[in-house]
């Protein structure tokens, strides 16, 4: 017998889609200039930071992984929805950035098992607002200009 799912979340997921939400628009305004643009950690093309993603290195199936913030940078569209994230190309970016065999450590991190309690997602959703926070207020929201021929930064 088989049983119709009622279509909605749970509360655990609505924790999860939160925390995601705002990690995600964290990670993108972390990575960004004053202007709103950042680098791909991919393709090295500058981004607007509501045009781009926060790819993951290692996938957002593995929870150990999934908020890290060495495991999640701002990434083209492009690469990170229609090149399988370029998953090599980010983990030599990953080592550049944070130091050699930081690509290696969120590999091995990421084959942890992980779950996070309710308490814990509530507790990440706090500090993210926070950061995101501070994030915000290093970028100048005004209009979006095209991003200049020359390095944005």
């Amino acid at each position: 017998m088989w049983y119709k799912k009622s279509g909605k979340k749970s509360s655990r997921q609505k924790l999860i889609d939160k925390l995601d939400t705002i990690f995600s628009k964290y990670i993108r305004l972390r990575d960004s200039n004053e202007k709103g643009y950042f680098k791909c950690i991919t393709s090295g093309e500058y981004v607007f930071w509501k045009d781009g993603d926060a790819g993951h290195f290692m996938s957002r199936n593995h929870m150990a992984t999934r908020w890290d913030e060495q495991n999640v940078n701002g990434q083209g569209r492009a690469d990170n929805r229609f090149k399988a994230g370029r998953q090599y190309e980010h983990g030599l970016a990953i080592d550049k950035k944070f130091g050699k065999g930081t690509a290696d450590k969120l590999l091995m991190k990421s084959k942890s098992a992980c779950k996070f309690e309710d308490f814990e997602l509530e507790e990440m959703i706090e500090k993210y607002k926070k950061k995101l926070k501070d994030a915000e207020a290093k970028v100048t929201f005004g209009d979006r200009t095209p991003a200049p021929s020359g390095s944005p930064f």
